[in-house]
């Protein structure tokens, strides 16, 4: 089976949003996608993803509600909680590799949390050995500077090494605002086109709903290791509809 490594990447400027969007795509395709996933947590210090994990199953162990959904859930579709592993970013792909090789269930995609700096010692050599790079991008002037600039840059390397292990990189509009004047978005995806850079159709809007993690006094959650977004929640966040759209365009 195919196994492909994804990076949901920001740049310098960018905010901090890569860990939320890893862990909700991880959590959506092994729950509710039928894939079987793995993540290799690498954001020292404060490995974001491994530590809500950690949390998601305190809460576990203290909520028998949340004990019969887990069960329930693994009734449903036999799968335990994906692995979430920390390592060192230089240290990335050599642990994913083993811990592909040395699964019992075959693995479709690994999704990689590194720092949100590109100067991260390890951070380019793992990037480069990506499949695929799935960046966000909002109309802040320095977020599209940053995120465009690095864009360009492994763009043009993937013309000049076409053997190289990094196929694409796919920008998506994050945190969309639908009262902000659309000329805006216009404009930008007229520069995307003329750099001839990967836009996915798909655009998140921004809705506080994101950041909902799971909780003893709720239990409707959104971003979980442990479950896929509420069926509720996960109405008009589009969430569904980017994963769909970047498993047809991967392949995955």
């Amino acid at each position: 089976m195919r196994i492909c490594k994804c990076l949901f990447q920001n740049t310098d400027f960018a905010i901090p949003c890569k860990s939320a969007f890893t862990t909700l795509a991880a959590s959506y395709l092994q729950y509710a996608g039928g894939k079987n996933v793995a993540v290799i947590d690498c954001d020292y210090p404060q490995h974001s993803i491994h530590a809500m994990r950690e949390r998601d199953r305190g809460i576990v162990m203290s909520s028998d509600t949340y004990k019969e959904a887990m069960v329930s859930q693994f009734d449903a579709i036999g799968k335990k909680a994906y692995p979430v592993l920390t390592v060192k970013s230089e240290d990335a792909i050599g642990v994913a590799d083993k811990l592909v090789g040395e699964s019992p269930d075959p693995v479709d995609v690994v999704f990689f949390d590194l720092t949100g700096t590109v100067n991260t010692a390890g951070i380019l050599k793992s990037t480069l050995s990506m499949d695929y790079i799935i960046c966000p991008i909002t109309t802040d002037r320095l977020v599209m500077k940053s995120s465009l600039t690095y864009a360009s840059t492994l763009q043009s390397y993937i013309k000049q090494k076409p053997d190289a292990q990094l196929k694409s990189i796919f920008l998506f509009w994050n945190m969309l605002v639908k009262s902000e004047n659309r000329e805006v978005y216009d404009a930008y995806n007229a520069i995307i086109n003329k750099l001839n850079l990967n836009l996915l159709k798909t655009e998140i809007p921004f809705t506080v709903k994101y950041k909902r993690e799971m909780s003893l006094s709720s239990r409707q959650v959104f971003r979980s290791t442990l479950f896929p977004p509420d069926k509720t929640l996960l109405k008009g966040s589009n969430l569904d509809a980017l994963m769909n759209e970047i498993c047809q365009t991967v392949n995955i």
